[in-house]
């Protein structure tokens, strides 16, 4: 099994962390728009012509299967992904969806989902939420947490100001989809943050449940493949996923 990662920098290594940990594919090909980061303020548009530009890239290689990271990408142009793409293409947003409606009984639960300003203008989740009846939803744009984890600030002043100034008014939610691949990596801050009873649902580990109940993998690799590529840069790519993945 050979997958194709696609985020537009280095947030979908949280899923690539994820794709690691359960052994599901032979070899990892990840592709991060690097010269063009970040999608999140960019038009629909704009998104669907980036996000296509990436399937072509991913045409070089004989994929079995295209993973959306981004999930800005995934609610704007995963469609278009999916029209241009030779193999399945898979999003982190229906994911997350579903791993919120497996994880949460309680349709009455509060239910907050952070992410960048596009991921949360297109609706994508308060739509696939409500499809699945829950009615208890809170959205909140929180960008400033993608530049805090490009400069690897995990925690300290900075980070907790930036939580108090989104959510000092936010009821402590039931469950907190963190809408956004870079966020994993802030998940023990905001985990503290909210509480313990706060569930944290990520693109990383839903992806890796989708697949799961998706698809038949009759194999575990342990020491797969991995190749990293980027539009701008490649090697501050590899170098942070070598941190990140401990690879």
């Amino acid at each position: 099994m050979k997958v194709g990662v696609f985020d537009s920098g280095i947030g979908g290594l949280t899923v690539v962390k994820s794709l690691l940990e359960h052994q599901l594919f032979e070899e990892i090909i990840y592709f991060g728009d690097t010269a063009r980061v970040p999608y999140g303020t960019k038009d629909k548009n704009t998104i669907i012509r980036y996000a296509i530009e990436a399937v072509e890239f991913f045409k070089n290689f004989e994929l079995d299967m295209i993973i959306v990271a981004c999930n800005t990408v995934s609610a704007y142009a995963l469609s278009e992904m999916q029209e241009s793409s030779t193999c399945p293409v898979i999003g982190v947003v229906e994911a997350g969806v579903l791993a919120t409606a497996n994880a949460m009984d309680n349709k009455d639960s509060n239910i907050l989902v952070i992410g960048t300003n596009a991921t949360i203008n297109s609706k994508a989740y308060e739509l696939g939420l409500s499809e699945h009846n829950f009615t208890q939803l809170q959205v909140k744009s929180t960008p400033l947490f993608v530049p805090l984890v490009e400069e690897e600030i995990f925690d300290g002043a900075i980070l907790n100001a930036t939580l108090e100034h989104y959510f000092k008014d936010i009821k402590n939610p039931d469950a907190l989809i963190l809408g956004c691949t870079h966020f994993p990596l802030l998940k023990e801050t905001l985990s503290n943050y909210f509480g313990k009873d706060t569930k944290l649902i990520h693109s990383g580990d839903s992806i890796v449940e989708y697949l799961e109940n998706k698809f038949d993998f009759y194999k575990q690799y342990a020491n797969p493949t991995l190749k990293f590529f980027a539009s701008e840069n490649p090697e501050a790519l590899r170098s942070i996923a070598s941190r990140w993945l401990d690879v």
